[in-house]
């Protein structure tokens, strides 16, 4: 379904938990956050959202603004917008539980400001292949965007995408250059709110979950030393496409955080 979440609609999908017995009282919500321009909600409806229902889990999964079948403006992608449609999906959807969000690749960074900005809203973060929103992960984005940006509008780069990578990653690679040639997506994103380097902003418990041949996998350290209710965990022969290549190795992951930390931590 699509709902207003604010300046814009965004499409949403809910999965209510199943099997859950009703002595256990209301079940935790978990809220799926997925990456920047080649991703949208299917990555976690067909990886991890039908799984978490099934363990009496409620979830909630959306298309960022400017992804998938929510709207596409033309500019104000900037981080605490991002984050903004987040807390007003969940006024919209009228759900006052707080959340576990779940937030891959750039969908983590949104997760970890969240809990920032609302942490009345948040009950943890999970981080998967991750950067919380500090002042270096804007440069990397203003790096990286700016690349994309430039490298994706070459119609032989399409074609080396689709010789290396296969027909189907060729054509998310379109439509990300469609957004990125169409909307200020590039220019927005690194210009956005931050918080402090030392992670104070970030009340509540977070789990990491990297690939140890990632290169995010170097902010273990950092993190465990900025972080008293943090957790990080490092899968071996792993890059950066954790969700999809290790799905259930991440599936057991969350269910046993979600699930340590849903009575401590998910009721106001």
């Amino acid at each position: 379904m699509k709902i207003s979440t604010g300046e814009i609609t965004t499409h949403v999908q809910r999965l209510p938990a199943t099997g859950r017995d009703d002595a256990l009282g209301e079940p935790p919500v978990v809220v799926f956050v997925h990456g920047l321009l080649t991703d949208s909600l299917a990555s976690y409806y067909f990886t991890l959202g039908p799984a978490f229902a099934a363990e009496g889990i409620d979830v909630i999964m959306y298309d960022l603004r400017g992804h998938g079948r929510s709207d596409r403006p033309k500019s104000g992608y900037q981080l605490e917008r991002f984050v903004g449609d987040l807390a007003g999906l969940l006024d919209a959807l009228g759900e006052r539980r707080r959340v576990h969000v779940v937030g891959n690749s750039f969908g983590g960074t949104i997760a970890a400001a969240a809990a920032a900005w609302h942490p009345d809203r948040v009950a943890t973060v999970s981080m998967i292949e991750s950067e919380p929103p500090v002042e270096e992960w804007t440069r990397h984005m203003a790096d990286g965007l700016a690349d994309a940006k430039d490298q994706l509008r070459h119609e032989e780069v399409i074609g080396w995408i689709k010789d290396n990578h296969g027909a189907h990653t060729a054509r998310l690679s379109r439509g990300a250059s469609r957004i990125l040639q169409t909307t200020t997506l590039a220019e927005d994103v690194p210009s956005g709110r931050v918080i402090s380097d030392d992670l104070s902003a970030i009340g509540c418990p977070l789990l990491a979950i990297f690939g140890d041949e990632s290169g995010l996998s170097a902010q273990v350290p950092s993190l465990e030393a900025k972080l008293d209710r943090c957790r990080t965990v490092v899968l071996p022969d792993q890059g950066h496409s954790v969700l999809v290549e290790r799905t259930d190795d991440t599936r057991d992951i969350l269910l046993e955080w979600v699930r340590e930390h849903e009575l401590t931590e998910a009721v106001r």
